[in-house]
């Protein structure tokens, strides 16, 4: 038993060492990565064709899934782009690579900043997933998975104190038309009520102000 702790101690250590070193070809695999996204964002026919292998499975973000064939087709037949057009970047960012000999992951954060002609612009994030196989000395991408990133819901402000059951809402005078009250000198029964030319209710005060009321007080 004590010959066999040590051993198994060696085998860990070696798994541990192993395991924590980067994958050969991740080098290659993010500059494939970095030159595909400048081409993307200039539609570069050439850098599609070299990126994307011929058995292709695309997923988009939208749910839909597509192959080589019809984004080619799509980046061929794209109208040139015109002055004053937006323009797009697109980089990646915390870019994670797993190699298995042959095949390997990319997994990576894709950011898309679209510049307009008045010089606003908007920035979008997709979580991207490819998966590469290497054939002929040559890397290129077999399955892709693109997934939008959420924008985080806007906060929302709460009061300190928590609202009971048998709570009820609160009208903010604020919201409330004025309540205009009758001069002291003035009694109900000495008013005389009057039809506005728009149909409103009224009576007039001592000083001649008018002071309108409920319609049905002018029937």
């Amino acid at each position: 038993m004590k010959r066999l702790i040590p051993y198994v101690f060696i085998l860990f250590a070696a798994g541990s060492f192993l395991y924590a070193q980067p994958p050969p070809d991740a080098p290659e695999l993010t500059r494939l990565l970095n030159e595909f996204l400048a081409g993307a964002g200039r539609n570069d026919a050439a850098v599609h064709d070299r990126f994307w292998a011929e058995d292709l499975i695309y997923t988009r973000s939208a749910g839909t899934r597509t192959n080589k064939e019809e984004i080619m087709k799509g980046v061929r037949s794209a109208p040139a782009a015109k002055p004053g057009d937006p323009v797009t970047v697109y980089s990646a960012s915390d870019v994670r690579v797993q190699q298995y000999g042959e095949a390997a992951v990319v997994a990576f954060l894709l950011v898309g900043q679209t510049t307009r002609f008045d010089g606003t612009k908007t920035i979008s994030n997709n979580l991207n997933t490819g998966t590469f196989i290497k054939r002929k000395g040559r890397w290129q991408v077999v399955a892709w998975q693109s997934t939008i990133v959420p924008k985080p819901a806007p906060e929302v402000k709460t009061t300190s104190q928590s609202p009971s059951a048998d709570s009820k809402p609160v009208i903010m005078a604020a919201s409330l038309p004025p309540i205009s009250q009758p001069p002291s000198n003035l009694t109900a029964e000495s008013r005389t009520y009057r039809r506005g030319p728009r149909g409103g209710c009224y009576y007039l005060t001592s000083s001649g102000k008018k002071v309108y009321v409920d319609h049905g007080l002018c029937k």
